[in-house]
C-alpha cells in the first residue's frame, strides 16, 4: 500500500482509498469498522501528542508513575467531526474535520490500514487530504469551515 500526503486541511480533510479490485460487502465492512472505531478514539481526545506518558516511558511498564496531572493539565485534541465513507468502483472516501487532534491519530490509521492491507484486503493506495479529480467534492455539510476558493 502506497501512503501519499497532499494538502491537507485538517478541518476539511478528505481521505482516499484505491482497492486492488472493488471490495465485496465483507471488505467494506471491515473498513468502515476501522475508520467507525479510529473516529471514536479521536473524538475521546485519544490523540493527544501532549500525554503520551506509557509511550515514553519506553522500558519496563511495571510499576510505572503515571502523572494524572500532568494528564490533566494536557490541552483536549479532540477530532471534531467525520461523514460516512463513500464508495465508488475502487475508491473509498471519507471525509474528516480532524480538529485539534494530534497527527498521531493519522498514524494510527495508517498503522490499521497497513494490517487490513497484510490480511483482508488489498490496498493500492491510500491518499491523506486533496481531492481526485475524478471524483469531485463539494462542501461538507458538516464542514465548520468550508471551502473558500
Amino acid at each position: 500500500m502506497d501512503v501519499r500526503f497532499r494538502e491537507v486541511d485538517p478541518f476539511n480533510c478528505w481521505v482516499w482509498l484505491r482497492f486492488s479490485e472493488i471490495p465485496s460487502q465483507g471488505e467494506r465492512n471491515y473498513v468502515d469498522g476501522i475508520f467507525d472505531s479510529w473516529y471514536v478514539i479521536g473524538r475521546l481526545g485519544g490523540f493527544n501528542a501532549e500525554n503520551l506518558q506509557v509511550h515514553e516511558e519506553a522500558e519496563d511498564l511495571s510499576f510505572m508513575r503515571y502523572d494524572n496531572d500532568d494528564a490533566s493539565s494536557a490541552m483536549p485534541a479532540l477530532m471534531h467531526n467525520m461523514g460516512q465513507l463513500e464508495y465508488h468502483e475502487e475508491w473509498a472516501r471519507c471525509w474528516l474535520d480532524l480538529g485539534t487532534s494530534d497527527g498521531i491519530g493519522l498514524d494510527v490509521l495508517i498503522n490499521a490500514l497497513r494490517q487490513l492491507n497484510s490480511d483482508v484486503v488489498q490496498l493500492d493506495q491510500l491518499l491523506i487530504g486533496g481531492v481526485n479529480e475524478d471524483w469531485p467534492v463539494e462542501d461538507h455539510p458538516d464542514s465548520v469551515f468550508p471551502n473558500m476558493n
